[in-house]
């Protein structure tokens, strides 16, 4: 199915279940499919379960060339159309990576609209710890996508997608998590799909340069929406001793450390996420 056109962009999205609504928000590199698992659960447990393609993600569009049309408030602003065109009240928004960033942009500027979120990494706090030795030597790819060199190297190849795909999801996942890529590969690979995965990058709202910039916002300015946070394991981008300011960008806020996984939250943890989403539904 798809959406009404914001921005000149369309969604593409799938539905299953009844009840209090529930919007699951993908990651990079992944698609609506990241969430094939937990979606059941949900719907099985009396939710309706709205799971969206990101804007140049998927089945959705990339209407633009212009990165700005990619970032947190572009993206915000077609998952609110989704949410108004579907007629959800004030649904539970679930992320991480990607889909963590939205649903706190939400949260942050339209939190009338929401019952909470639950969200995996990555989370505001981390600051000019992004340019230790450690860290860049896990966040090199967001330089990379900025530069056109990476459409030359991968764009519209699907040998050179299947191996950088493989790279990110065996090195952030868990340990023994076997990840399944035919999928991922094959929609990547269509001719302009990988570029348009990494126009959040070139929007400025990679980690990097989302955490070299932010500050602590004053006590009533912070998130006030209801907030799970699920800090993983085994994530190499954030380590869990980045958590510890975590209180300082939200008001009502919850941390639960999920042990022996890594990045891909509703794929490697489905069952933590259904129980968390359940306790805010």
């Amino acid at each position: 199915m798809l959406t009404e056109a914001v921005d000149g962009f369309r969604l593409a999205y799938d539905r299953i279940g009844e009840g209090p609504a529930v919007v699951l928000l993908h990651g990079w590199p992944g698609d609506r499919t990241d969430y094939r698992l937990l979606a059941p659960m949900l719907a099985e447990r009396g939710f309706d379960v709205v799971v969206p393609d990101l804007r140049g993600f998927g089945g959705s569009d990339a209407a633009d060339t212009d990165p700005a049309q990619y970032g947190v408030a572009a993206q915000g602003r077609s998952v609110v159309g989704l949410m108004d065109e579907l007629g959800l009240e004030r649904p539970v928004l679930a992320g991480y990576d990607v889909g963590s960033r939205i649903a706190q942009g939400i949260a942050r500027t339209q939190s009338e609209l929401i019952d909470g979120i639950v969200i995996a990494p990555p989370l505001p706090g981390i600051g000019k710890r992004v340019f230790s030795e450690q860290a860049q030597a896990e966040f090199w790819y967001q330089a990379l996508h900025r530069l056109p060199v990476i459409e030359e190297l991968i764009d519209g190849k699907p040998d050179a997608v299947r191996s950088y795909l493989n790279h990110f999801w065996t090195h952030w996942s868990g340990p023994g998590f076997e990840p399944e890529l035919d999928h991922l590969v094959d929609t990547y690979s269509q001719p302009g799909a990988f570029t348009a995965s990494i126009q959040w990058y070139r929007a400025g709202a990679g980690s990097v340069a989302v955490s070299a910039a932010e500050t602590a916002p004053p006590l009533y300015d912070r998130i006030a929406v209801p907030t799970v946070v699920l800090w993983p394991e085994f994530d190499p981008l954030f380590p869990r001793a980045w958590s510890d300011r975590v209180d300082d960008f939200f008001s009502d806020v919850r941390v639960r450390y999920v042990d022996g996984v890594g990045h891909y939250a509703p794929l490697e943890y489905p069952e933590v996420l259904a129980e968390e989403i359940v306790g805010l539904g």
